[in-house]
């Protein structure tokens, strides 16, 4: 149980702590779009969409498979992580991970990523000893269920757990359903959009990250602005 008191932050893994979207996401989705193609028998283009309407819709595809599917959630993230030469792939910005160490207060990782997975990328990254846990997907499991960002019932659990009440814990991710749900709780928020805005994804994604909606506290391109104010 780690000490009460100060504040908490909670860091996403993925195209929050590094590019995720140039290193591992590609291969991810065209893993899972493969799994739904073999284990649920339908064809390339169906398994796509299904993987796409399952994220959009519960936060995670494994939720959809798992509900709707019967799929084993642990043998679904260890078939479509697998990812050889991910670790060749993933970089961050030492200025960045510099400017983590001098946040006041506990740094945890938040990530619906499987933990394997998680492991390999920080240890990539090199940057373990800067945080006082890792929180993966298996670490979101209540009463025998999945509970994945952004389930408000395992950001309670969760504040619990470290011993913070909401206003002192911070959440800093690139997805906004995830701060959403954070905020309703009285979390702080802070919106990571460094890849956001370089994904190229238009004048709609332009449009997209140049408005903070009202549940997001602050907006922020690299680290280390966190570390002023």
């Amino acid at each position: 149980m780690p000490p009460a008191g100060g504040r908490v932050w909670l860091f996403d893994l993925d195209n929050t702590l590094h590019d995720a979207s140039a290193s591992a996401f590609r291969d991810v989705n065209r893993g899972m779009t493969d799994y739904i193609v073999e284990h649920l028998g339908i064809d390339e283009s169906g398994a796509d969409a299904l993987r796409r309407d399952y994220w959009q819709r519960y936060g995670a595809t494994l939720l959809g498979l798992v509900r709707h599917h019967g799929v084993a959630g642990a043998h679904f993230l260890a078939q479509t992580h697998r990812l050889p030469g991910l670790e060749q792939r993933v970089y961050g910005h030492a200025h960045d991970f510099a400017a983590l160490a001098r946040l006041p207060g506990r740094r945890y990782v938040l990530t619906n990523a499987p933990r394997d997975y998680a492991e390999r990328v920080i240890g990539a990254l090199g940057i373990g000893h800067l945080f006082h846990g890792v929180l993966c997907i298996e670490d979101m499991r209540m009463f025998g269920h999945w509970r994945p960002k952004p389930d408000r019932r395992m950001f309670r659990r969760l504040l619990a757990r470290l011993r913070v009440p909401p206003a002192r814990a911070v959440l800093v991710e690139d997805t906004l359903e995830h701060q959403k749900a954070a905020r309703s709780l009285g979390m702080r928020t802070v919106w990571m959009q460094r890849w956001t805005r370089r994904a190229g994804w238009g004048v709609a994604a332009a449009t997209r990250v140049a408005r903070r909606p009202a549940y997001v506290d602050r907006r922020i391109v690299r680290l280390l602005q966190l570390t002023r104010g």
